[in-house]
């Protein structure tokens, strides 16, 4: 056995078998470790854990870490809220904002947002890393995000205006939606000239930020993860995507796994941060306004959070919390499953 400290965050350790349909490794084949730390952990959903549990050395310890006040697995149960409150494992809260994280605004407001108060929306007397802009309807809010993306952020702060920053929005539908909002923002930042190909209802071209939208195993991109386009080849049928510095190619018609990604979903962002995050928050995004869903968004964001749209839309999420609960039997059964090792301890 290694003694080595396995980390497992985004990567994929216990390797799915596309052929077989489940995993490589599990009982049989066990991770070789001494101590597994899995992070982001509540994102994980009840068959992953299940999955993971199973590959897990009998003689290894696990530490999962994770926030449950993000939003819960896009799979089934909230593996991670059910560990917790069993009480059946050793639970470390960091709850503490210290002197030099107060300094940052987005911290401090994600903590307000998190502990249900409306985060200072007024207009920053010093310079900050949080800052709020007022927009009434549709139109005014997607004009004023395109005017911070492409101008007012990369001349303010010195980022990329593809690279760097990334619209976050609620749902992907409506005037301020995901895909009416990167239609705009594809646009602005990079119009497409002759060289670019159609399909799925979208433009490709060069230099566009992209998004994969399902699994592929065969070109090893995953659902949520971000590449940027380096040619387009009409006469070959097919463009190329870099995905942290390695080429991708894909065939014209397998462009539906690809969507742009100047703006993406709150959901699809989760476990990633970017340096810059701009966030439409409208009443007409109403029904998924919530609690966790904003805190994920402002969560995102690493030396620059923009919150865009109208104060009450930001003060309905804050106080929404109906989003949270999943009905599920994990805790109990973890609660009931320590009771009777100790009642078995205690008989012995």
């Amino acid at each position: 056995m290694s003694s080595d400290i396995a980390v497992y965050s985004r990567q994929r350790p216990i390797k799915v078998d596309p052929k077989g349909g489940g995993f490589k490794r599990g009982d049989g084949n066990p991770l070789d470790c001494d101590l597994l730390v899995v992070d982001e952990t509540s994102m994980v959903d009840v068959m992953l854990m299940q999955a993971l549990m199973k590959a897990v050395p009998d003689t290894a310890a696990l530490l999962i870490v994770g926030d449950i006040d993000q939003l819960p697995s896009v799979g089934p149960g909230q593996v991670l809220a059910d560990v917790i409150s069993s009480g059946a494992v050793p639970v470390v809260r960091l709850t503490e904002v210290f002197r030099q994280a107060a300094q940052c605004q987005i911290i401090v407001n994600a903590h307000r947002i998190n502990q249900g108060v409306v985060p200072d929306l007024r207009k920053p007397e010093a310079d900050s890393d949080f800052y709020f802009v007022e927009a009434d309807d549709a139109e005014t809010a997607v004009s004023r995000i395109i005017e911070l993306v492409k101008t007012r952020i990369p001349r303010r702060f010195g980022l990329d205006p593809i690279r760097d920053v990334q619209v976050l929005c609620p749902m992907n539908r409506g005037g301020v939606g995901a895909r009416s909002v990167n239609i705009e923002l594809q646009a602005a930042l990079n119009p497409a000239g002759e060289c670019k190909v159609e399909r799925f209802g979208w433009t490709f071209a060069p230099g566009d930020k992209v998004m994969q939208i399902e699994n592929d195993y065969d070109k090893e991109v995953y659902n949520g993860d971000i590449g940027f386009l380096s040619d387009v080849d009409p006469e070959e049928g097919e463009l190329t995507a870099s995905f942290d510095g390695r080429s991708v190619t894909y065939g014209f018609g397998e462009l539906d796994a690809l969507v742009p990604a100047y703006a993406a979903s709150i959901h699809k962002s989760q476990g990633s941060e970017y340096p810059a995050v701009v966030i439409p928050v409208m009443t007409q995004h109403y029904a998924m306004l919530q609690r966790n869903l904003l805190y994920t968004g402002v969560t995102r964001g690493k030396r620059l959070v923009v919150l865009v749209g109208q104060k009450k839309a930001v003060a309905i999420a804050v106080r929404n919390i109906s989003g949270r609960r999943r009905w599920s039997k994990l805790s109990e059964w973890l609660s009931a499953a320590l009771s009777a090792s100790r009642l078995n301890g205690m008989a012995s």
